[in-house]
């Protein structure tokens, strides 16, 4: 165990959980839609699926939410980042967020409930109690049904949601995931996943298979030892042929010495 030498300030009690997703979060019913951005978020179950999402009730869509039940997590990208900023700053008491960010208003089949047809992952959710724990009520919600955009499903069906762009935010900035670093249970694994291209605009995918690297690096060992072998016989050789060559020279004027 390393000495602490490490020294932090203590700051003041609050919310510094980052980065969290930057959803936009659909609801409302067959007359009206709406977009709420939201930050509070995130799985609190996997079987069964459970969501959730906090709101203030100050919000517009708060009413809308708890009236009808139901509500969509949409996840984000880079192409929506305007839009998603958009729709957490401005109410859709005064505005139409759809019409104003041209978004695409595709309804749920079993709910109807309205989700964003640009996002490249749709979580239609429906409300299954509702805490008031203070500045904001969580809304906690069975996972109903998950739309994804099919062109980023590969000839095997499987689904590259990491190719899709998503953003995050983080302390007032909305952010790239950048490049991948490691994969699940990397850390104890002899093995490394090479990163994953998607050809965007279609359904053509390049996944590299998982190689090993000391393999790699014992074959590129290997590739090195036998051109250094092949360059010092080259050499060899060349040099013997000069010596050859310098020999019969010799050879050739000595003769030519004594008959003259």
């Amino acid at each position: 165990m390393k000495k602490n030498k490490i020294q932090k300030t203590k700051w003041k009690a609050g919310n510094m959980v980052y980065p969290i997703p930057a959803a936009m979060v659909s609801c409302g019913d067959s007359e009206r839609a709406n977009i709420v951005t939201v930050g509070w978020t995130g799985t609190i179950c996997t079987n069964p699926p459970m969501t959730y999402i906090s709101l203030r009730p100050s919000r517009f869509s708060y009413d809308l939410i708890k009236t009808s039940g139901y509500f969509v997590i949409n996840l984000t990208t880079k192409s929506l980042v305007r839009a998603t900023d958009f729709c957490g700053v401005k109410s859709g008491r005064d505005i139409d967020k759809f019409q104003a960010m041209d978004l695409t208003v595709i309804r749920d089949e079993d709910t109807g409930c309205p989700m964003i047809g640009e996002s490249p992952v749709s979580i239609v959710c429906k409300t299954k109690e509702i805490r008031e724990l203070g500045s904001h009520h969580m809304f906690i919600a069975d996972v109903m049904n998950v739309y994804i955009d099919e062109k980023y499903l590969d000839e095997k069906g499987k689904f590259h949601l990491n190719a899709t762009d998503l953003i995050a935010y983080s302390h007032g900035s909305y952010l790239s995931l950048g490049e991948e670093l490691g994969s699940f249970g990397y850390s104890i694994c002899k093995t490394k996943k090479k990163d994953i291209k998607i050809q965007k605009g279609s359904k053509s995918f390049q996944a590299n298979k998982i190689k090993d690297e000391s393999t790699d690096n014992h074959k590129n060992r290997n590739k090195s030892q036998q051109k250094a072998k092949k360059k010092y016989k080259a050499e060899s050789n060349t040099k013997k042929v000069e010596t050859l060559k310098n020999t019969f020279s010799k050879k050739t004027v000595t003769r030519q010495k004594k008959k003259n």
